[in-house]
């Protein structure tokens, strides 16, 4: 069972005249996979990942999660899709000031019907996992932006999700902290974890197992290392 599947995608934003952001791309990952996409600006990177989350329907093609069909699914039937199988981690770390690490990760089991101390306890465990035991009561303007980046990513795999999708995770970094965020996603590709990373930062892409290169909404190369 592939953790994504996308068969001959396109998507065509509505405009005059419309705008061809995919066309007919194929990509499949395997779980335990670490896949970084890149590709000039205006290439279909977002927009990529955007389908592949199910955020975004495909105008043609077929999107497959956890070897799960979408193309046939209501709204709320990918809301749940998203909630089980996905964990996303954005350049914006959206991080609620209110609550604390602890809770901000616990909230990402908010819609899977688990009671709140278990919530608790798989979150002080994915915060572990990302180094931030020690800044777990903390909230986030008491954190640096790497911080909040640990705990934007200890949210997305706190429920154990078939596949985290990553947008430009250190593009709001400075080069050491991105650089320190990368090398958490590696350790926790080591630990099994499926990651499709979106990055305009080509030296990081090439660091990865597998690169995929967009140009012009197409795959222009594929390749493992």
């Amino acid at each position: 069972m592939n953790a994504l599947a996308l068969r001959g995608v396109t998507k065509e934003h509505a405009a005059t005249p419309p705008v061809l952001a995919l066309a007919d791309v194929s990509l499949t990952v395997e779980p335990g996979e670490f896949v970084a996409v890149t590709g000039p600006s205006g290439s279909g990177k977002s927009t990529l990942l955007a389908v592949a989350g199910t955020l975004e329907r495909p105008s043609a093609g077929t999107v497959e999660v956890a070897g799960k069909s979408t193309e046939d699914l209501s709204d709320a039937e990918l809301s749940g899709v998203r909630c089980r199988e996905l964990g996303f981690v954005f350049q914006q770390f959206h991080l609620l000031a209110t609550r604390s690490v602890l809770q901000n990760v616990a909230d990402g089991l908010l819609y899977r019907g688990v009671p709140p101390t278990e919530r608790l306890e798989h979150a002080a465990h994915a915060v572990a996992a990302v180094g931030l035991a020690h800044r777990r009561t903390h909230r986030p303007d008491e954190l640096s932006g790497g911080e909040c980046q640990r705990v934007a990513i200890a949210r997305a795999i706190v429920g154990e999700p078939a596949l985290i999708l990553a947008d430009e995770p250190t593009g709001n970094l400075d080069s050491v902290t991105g650089a320190e965020i990368f090398a958490l996603l590696h350790r926790l590709h080591e630990g099994g974890t499926t990651i499709l990373l979106v990055t305009h930062n080509d030296e990081l892409a090439r660091r990865t197992p597998r690169s995929v290169v967009l140009r012009d909404g197409r795959i222009e190369r594929d390749e493992r290392r």
